[in-house]
C-alpha cells in the first residue's frame, strides 16, 4: 500500500532544479523493527541509480544485518560526522556534507532518531526538512510506534514507552508513503533465524515485544493510520474536483440527534454499526434550526456530546433553515455512508398529515443509506423535538390549494343550500375558511382566499345574484367587514410566523454562544474554541483569528485557525468581522447573509474578551514566575550565606594553621588540618555541583544521551565514597538493560543514597535493591530514619527543602536535583514509607526496547 501527495510539483514545461523546487519526501513505513524498511529503501536506491539518478546514502543503520549491509555495495555513502559527548564518540548524519554534495536523492534511515547533543538539530526529521528545503529528495524509514499521536496506544499494547518520536504531520505531509508489511508469524521466523537481532537477544524478544498479539496490534495500527492518510488524500481530491456525491471508501456513520431522550439509544446503536467495520467513524450532528425547531435543553446536548466522545466519536453542531436538509448536507460534506435517525415521536395522524423528519431525510439522502431506528418514544404521540417551519413550502402550497379549492367547494355546497341558509351564515363560513387558509398557508393564500370569497359571496349569495352589484347597503357593509377581517387575520398570522422565526433564530444563536462559553469554561484554549465553534456552527471551510500589531501596514499573524487553507489575510476571506482595530475574524467557505452578522459580532466580542483574558493570564504567569524566581534567589542567598561560609571558614582556618610559623605542628596535627581542608573542599564541591545541576534542570538545558546500560554497572559508581557498613546493596546482574543516561542516573542514585545515609540511624545500613516490574526496573533506597508525614512527601523534591534536617551539610538541593535529572532521563522518583519506620525512595527506570519482558 502506498499513499501519494503533491509536494514539490512544478508548472508544466518548467524543469525542476534544486533552486526552483522543494525536495520530495518518501517514507518507508512499517509496523515493527525487522519488517524490511531499510532493505527496501536501499533496493529503491539501486533502482534509481540504475535509471541514472544521482543517489547517495546519507545515513543507514544496518544493526549488524548482513543482508542490509550487502545492499550498500555499489552505492555512494556520505561519511558520517563524529561528535564527542561525555568523553565518548558518536557518529551522526553529516548534513553539511550532504548539502555540499547536493545529490538528487538522499537515503536517510531512522527518521525518528534523536541526534547526539552538539548536532545542528535535536531530531533527524529536522535534518530531513532542511535537506527538503534545499531541493534534495529524501527517502527515509519510520515505524508506527514512533508516531507521536500513537505513543500512548503503543505503550498500552507493548508496555514500552517510546522515547524517540516524530510529529505525525512530518510523515503525513510526505509525498509518498510506502507500507512495508510482513505478517506477524513471518516476522517472528525472520527474528528466530537471526535476521533481526543478535543471537543472545532472540529468545527475550520473541517472548516480549515480538509476541504475536503485539505484532498483530501494531500491524493494525499501521494500516489504520495509513488508511487515514489515504482518506485525507481522497477528501482533498473530491474537494478539488468538486465531487459532491459521497464515495463509500470508508464507513462514516452520521447520527442525527435532537437532544431528546432517544438520543442515547441512537448513539449507542450507531456506535455498534461503526464497530462492525474496522476504521469506521462515528459522527453525531445536532441542528440548531432557524425554522421553528425548539432548542433542546443544553444539559441534554452536553450529555450526548460526552457520550459520543466516550464512544470514540465526534460531535458537531450546525445551523440550518431546514433540519432534514441540514443533516443531509452535513452528511455529504463529511462523505458519510450512512445516516442514523430515529423514528418520529409524532402520532400516526400527524404523520398522515405531514411528512416525518426521518422520511424527509431518506428522501433527500439519495445515495446515502438511511437507517431509521425505533425507540421507546416512537409514535407515542408526544410532540417531537423537530417540527415543520411555520410557513414552510409545503404549508404554503397547501394554503393555495385550500384557498382556491376550498373556496370553490364551499361555494358549491352553499349554493345548493341557498334556500336554507342566509347571507350572514354564508359570510361566517367564508370567514372561517379564510382563517383556516391563513393558519395553513400564511398571508398571500389567505388574501387571495378572502378576495375570491368576497367575489363569490357577492356574485352567488348577495341580491341581486348573478351580478357583482349589491342592492342593500347593509349587505355591502357586511361584505366589507368580511374582507377587512380576512385581511387582518392574514397579516396577523404572517407577522406571528415571522416573529416565531426570529425567536427561534435568537435561540439558535444563544445556543451557539453558550456552546462557546462551555468550551471556554471546560479549559480549552479559548481562542481556538471560538474559531472551531464558528466553523462548525456556520458550516465554514476555514476560520482565522488574525492580529496585526505594527500599525495599519504591518503583516497579519494568525492567533488561531480552524479548517483547511485558512485565510492569512482579511483580503483573502469571504467574510471579515472586526474585533478591534488590531484583530479580525476571517471566514472562508461561503458568503454569510446579513442575518448572521449579529451572532458573528457576538462571537467577535467574545473573542475580544478571550484575547484580553489570555493577555492578562500571560502577564499573571510572568509575574508569578518572577515572584518564584525572586523567592528562590532570596532563599538561595540566605542558605549560601551560611552553608558557603562554613566550609570556607574550615579551609581558611586549616590553611592558616599550616602556614603559621608560630606553632610547630606534628605529623598528626598536619594530617588533621589537611583532612579538614579536604572535607571542606568536598562540601564546597557538592554544593556547587548541586547548584549547577539545579540551574540546568530549571532552565531546561539538560540533554540526556539515552542508551542501553546495565544497572549493576551504575549502582557501584553511585555508592563510591560511602562507608561500606552504611549500605546493603542487592542489584542482581540478571536484571534487564535499562534505557537511560548513565552519568545522570548515577547522579540521581548518588543524591538519593546520600540523603538516605544522612537520615538513617548510625549502625543501620541503607538498603539498595532492584527488581524488574513490568516494563521498568525499580530501584528502592530504604532507610530506617524518622520518615516523613504524608503532606511533607509532596514537598520533599522541591529546592531548599530541609524538612527537619538540622545537619550543617547541604542546602536541601539533593532530592530536587535528583528529581529533575530523573525526569530528564525518562525515570520517575517517588517516596513511600519503609515498613517498620523510615522512608523509601522508589526510582523506576524504563527497560530498553530490545529487553522488554
Amino acid at each position: 500500500m502506498n499513499s501519494t501527495g503533491h509536494r514539490g510539483a512544478t508548472e508544466h514545461g518548467v524543469p525542476e532544479t534544486a533552486a526552483t523546487r522543494s525536495g520530495r519526501l518518501t517514507v518507508y513505513f512499517g509496523a515493527a523493527p525487522g519488517v524490511g524498511k531499510t532493505y527496501a529503501m536501499l533496493d529503491e536506491a539501486h533502482r534509481r541509480q540504475d535509471r541514472g539518478t544521482d543517489v547517495v546514502v546519507g545515513f543507514v543503520e544496518t544493526h549488524g544485518r548482513a543482508g542490509t549491509a550487502a545492499q550498500l555495495d555499489g552505492l555512494e555513502v556520505v561519511p558520517r560526522r563524529t561528535i564527542t559527548y561525555q568523553d565518548r564518540e558518536f557518529t551522526e548524519l553529516d548534513i553539511d556534507e550532504v548539502l555540499r554534495r547536493a545529490p538528487r536523492v538522499a537515503m536517510i534511515d531512522e527518521l525518528a532518531h534523536t541526534n547526539v547533543p552538539g548536532s545542528r538539530h535535536e531530531k533527524r526529521w529536522q535534518d530531513v526538512e532542511e535537506l527538503l528545503e534545499a531541493g534534495i529528495d529524501v527517502v527515509t524509514t519510520v515505524n508506527v510506534q514512533h508516531l507521536e499521536s500513537l505513543n500512548d496506544d503503543v505503550h498500552a499494547i507493548t508496555g514500552v514507552r517510546q522515547r524517540e518520536t516524530v510529529p505525525d504531520r512530518v510523515v503525513r505531509d510526505a509525498d509518498q508513503i510506502q507500507l512495508i508489511d510482513l505478517p506477524p508469524q513471518a516476522l517472528r521466523r525472520r527474528l528466530a533465524h537471526g535476521n533481526v537481532y543478535r543471537a543472545e537477544q532472540i529468545d527475550a524478544s520473541l517472548s516480549a515485544y515480538f509476541r504475536v498479539g503485539n505484532l498483530t496490534a501494531l500491524r493494525e495500527l499501521a494500516l489504520l493510520w495509513l488508511a487515514d492518510r489515504v482518506d485525507d488524500a481522497l477528501t482533498t481530491y473530491r474537494r478539488d474536483e468538486r465531487i459532491e456525491t459521497p464515495w463509500p471508501a470508508r464507513e462514516r456513520i452520521v447520527v442525527a440527534v435532537t437532544g431528546g431522550p432517544e438520543g442515547e439509544t441512537l448513539l449507542r446503536r450507531g456506535a455498534r454499526i461503526a464497530q462492525r467495520a474496522s476504521g469506521s467513524e462515528l459522527i453525531a450532528v445536532h441542528v440548531l434550526a432557524t425554522d421553528g425547531l425548539p432548542s433542546a435543553p443544553p444539559a441534554a446536548i452536553a450529555a450526548q456530546r460526552a457520550l459520543v466522545e466516550s464512544l470514540g466519536g465526534v460531535f458537531d453542531t450546525v445551523i440550518g433553515e431546514d433540519v432534514a436538509s441540514a443533516v443531509v448536507d452535513f452528511a455529504r460534506a463529511v462523505n458519510a455512508t450512512m445516516i442514523v435517525v430515529g423514528v418520529s415521536r409524532r402520532s400516526r395522524l400527524r404523520e398522515a398529515l405531514s411528512e416525518s423528519y426521518g422520511v424527509e431525510v431518506a428522501r433527500l439522502a439519495q445515495n446515502i443509506d438511511v437507517h431509521l431506528m425505533t425507540h421507546e418514544g416512537a409514535r407515542s404521540g408526544r410532540r417531537s423535538g423537530a417540527r415543520a417551519a411555520p410557513l414552510s413550502g409545503w404549508r404554503t402550497g397547501a394554503g393555495w390549494v385550500l384557498g382556491l379549492g376550498g373556496t370553490a367547494l364551499l361555494t358549491a355546497v352553499l349554493y345548493l343550500l341557498r334556500e336554507t341558509l342566509g347571507l350572514p351564515t354564508d359570510i361566517v363560513l367564508f370567514l372561517a375558511l379564510t382563517v383556516a387558509v391563513a393558519l395553513v398557508g400564511g398571508r398571500w393564500p389567505s388574501l387571495v382566499s378572502a378576495v375570491v370569497g368576497f367575489l363569490a359571496l357577492n356574485f352567488f349569495f348577495t341580491p341581486p345574484t348573478g351580478r357583482l352589484t349589491i342592492a342593500d347597503p347593509e349587505n355591502a357593509l357586511a361584505l366589507a367587514v368580511f374582507l377587512f377581517v380576512a385581511i387582518a387575520v392574514a397579516s396577523v398570522v404572517d407577522l406571528a410566523g415571522r416573529r416565531t422565526a426570529q425567536a427561534f433564530r435568537a435561540r439558535a444563536e444563544a445556543s451557539a454562544l453558550a456552546a462557546v462559553s462551555r468550551s471556554v469554561l471546560s479549559g480549552q484554549d479559548t481562542a481556538q474554541a471560538i474559531v472551531d465553534r464558528l466553523g462548525e456552527t456556520f458550516t465554514l471551510t476555514s476560520v482565522s483569528l488574525l492580529e496585526r500589531s505594527s500599525g495599519d501596514r504591518g503583516p497579519w499573524t494568525a492567533l488561531a485557525t480552524s479548517g483547511e487553507h485558512p485565510a492569512m489575510d482579511p483580503e483573502a476571506a469571504q467574510t471579515v468581522v472586526s474585533i478591534d482595530e488590531h484583530r479580525v475574524l476571517a471566514l472562508c467557505g461561503r458568503v454569510l447573509p446579513a442575518s448572521d452578522r449579529r451572532v458573528l459580532e457576538a462571537f467577535a466580542s467574545q473573542a475580544g474578551v478571550v484575547l484580553e483574558q489570555r493577555k492578562l493570564r500571560a502577564q499573571a504567569d510572568e509575574a508569578r514566575a518572577l515572584q518564584q524566581t525572586e523567592a528562590t534567589r532570596n532563599t538561595l542567598l540566605a542558605a549560601v550565606s551560611h552553608d558557603l561560609r562554613t566550609p570556607l571558614a574550615m579551609i581558611r582556618t586549616a590553611v592558616d594553621g599550616l602556614a603559621s610559623t608560630d606553632v610547630e605542628l606534628g605529623p598528626e596535627d598536619s594530617e588533621f588540618l589537611v583532612s579538614t581542608i579536604s572535607t571542606g573542599a568536598s562540601r564546597l564541591e557538592r554544593l556547587i555541583d548541586n547548584l549547577l545541576d539545579l540551574s540546568r534542570v530549571q532552565t531546561g538545558s539538560v540533554r540526556p544521551m539515552l542508551q542501553s546500560v546495565s544497572l549493576d554497572e551504575i549502582v557501584p559508581l553511585a555508592t563510591e565514597g560511602f562507608d561500606i557498613d552504611s549500605l546493603a546493596v542487592d542489584v542482581p546482574e540478571s536484571l534487564p538493560l535499562v534505557r537511560t543516561d548513565p552519568g545522570m542516573l548515577e547522579r540521581v542514585l548518588a543524591n538519593v543514597i546520600s540523603n538516605a545515609v544522612r537520615h538513617s540511624p548510625s549502625g543501620t545500613p541503607v538498603r539498595v535493591s532492584a527488581s524488574p516490574v513490568g516494563g521498568e526496573v525499580v530501584v528502592r533506597i530504604a532507610d530506617t530514619g524518622h520518615g516523613l508525614a504524608d503532606d511533607a512527601k509532596g514537598h520533599m523534591f522541591e529546592p531548599f527543602q530541609r524538612l527537619g534536617d538540622s545537619s550543617p551539610d547541604g542546602l536541601g538541593l539533593g532530592l530536587a536535583v535528583a528529581q529533575g535529572l530523573a525526569i530528564a532521563v525518562g525515570a520517575t522518583l517517588t517516596a513511600e514509607d519503609t515498613p517498620g519506620g523510615g522512608l523509601t525512595i522508589v526510582l523506576a527506570v524504563p527497560v530498553a526496547e530490545d529487553h522488554v519482558s
